[in-house]
């Protein structure tokens, strides 16, 4: 009897932790979940932190595009004269423009990382002025680039 008294109290102190009745562990607060993400505003470093590896893996995943592209124009004359007329549609200079956009991003953001890696940055109000001379930067490139594709 004692025994079998011993067994449910132990049954009863180590219920399974993931039941739905499970106590909150101590200093965790009940917060609401909040999950439409685009209500969250983010702030700018972490901004040009996911741009930088979003366009990284739009440039790495573009690349297999590219690399067909010249090889179809390597191969003869005729097969050169029929990729550059299809680079020369206004459809391809705007992807054209999103990916030297993406490009102009990833290279001032990696820059950025690479000042932040050797602690140049160590203040947040630093971050936040250079997280704000990439997005200026690279929309500055890619415009200048714009002008010239089009003039």
């Amino acid at each position: 009897m004692q025994q079998e008294n011993t067994f449910k109290i132990y049954m009863q102190n180590n219920e399974p932790q993931n039941s739905r009745k499970t106590k909150q562990r101590p200093g965790q607060l009940n917060r609401p979940k909040n999950l439409n993400l685009f209500t969250i505003r983010l702030p700018i470093n972490a901004l040009v932190s996911i741009l930088h590896r979003a366009t990284g893996c739009v440039l790495f995943l573009i690349l297999p595009v590219i690399l067909l592209l010249l090889q179809f124009s390597l191969s003869s004359a005729k097969h050169y004269e029929m990729v550059v007329s299809i680079l020369h549609s206004p459809f391809i200079k705007f992807m054209f423009l999103g990916l030297a956009w993406g490009f102009f991003h990833h290279f001032f953001a990696g820059i950025r990382h690479l000042a932040m890696d050797v602690h140049w940055m160590t203040t947040l109000m630093k971050a936040r002025y250079t997280s704000k001379v990439v997005l200026v930067s690279g929309l500055l490139a890619t415009l200048v680039l714009a002008v010239k594709l089009w003039s």
